[in-house]
């Protein structure tokens, strides 16, 4: 596998950091290597954050995406989107929460703008807007066909607490699901 470079974006509270945590855990797990690299604002709730995550088969010695280096950005909150989508690179993909966040007509442009109302599927289908991190796993696993996909639930459990399991796992199915419905909508 070549080197996968993907970026969530959100603000503080949202969960973008556990979804790397899972990310850079199940490489290492398969034998590769992963990490994940946070930025956020002094706020701790509502700032803006970044979360960039580097999986690859090689070890890797720079952990940081260079500007137009990311192939894949999800993105739930509209000044994290503003902020932060210079990163992805030319023709790649941004998966965003249509209700928070405008792209404009030259965004749809440059990348593969694609709306999955992640929020809205966490809090009216699965009962828990916590879950939007699980949801936004899946979605991006889905999209880069970076992990297998039992091996990344797999290591999504182990990070979450048991009494949670089954809330998540059902977040984990519906990312999928509407991943799939909007990738054979782009074709």
């Amino acid at each position: 596998m070549a080197r996968t470079l993907m970026r969530f974006t959100g603000v503080g509270g949202q969960g973008v950091l556990l979804a790397g945590e899972i990310f850079a855990a199940a490489k290492i797990k398969i034998g590769g290597y992963g990490l994940k690299t946070a930025t956020y604002t002094s706020q701790v709730r509502g700032g803006p954050t970044v979360v960039d995550i580097t999986l690859d088969d090689d070890e890797i010695f720079y952990p940081y995406a260079n500007d137009g280096e990311i192939d894949f950005m999800l993105s739930v909150a509209q000044k994290s989107y503003d902020l932060f989508k210079s990163g992805v690179s030319e023709g790649g993909t941004i998966v965003i929460e249509p209700n928070l966040i405008k792209a404009t007509d030259e965004d749809r442009k440059r990348w593969k703008i694609v709306e999955i109302p992640i929020i809205t599927i966490a809090k009216e289908e699965v009962g828990n807007v916590i879950t939007q991190s699980v949801i936004a796993l899946a979605i991006a696993n889905n999209f880069m066909k970076a992990i297998d996909k039992e091996t990344l639930k797999d290591v999504m459990l182990s990070k979450v607490p048991e009494k949670v399991h089954e809330v998540n796992l059902k977040a984990y199915d519906l990312g999928y699901k509407y991943s799939d419905e909007a990738l054979e909508k782009i074709g």
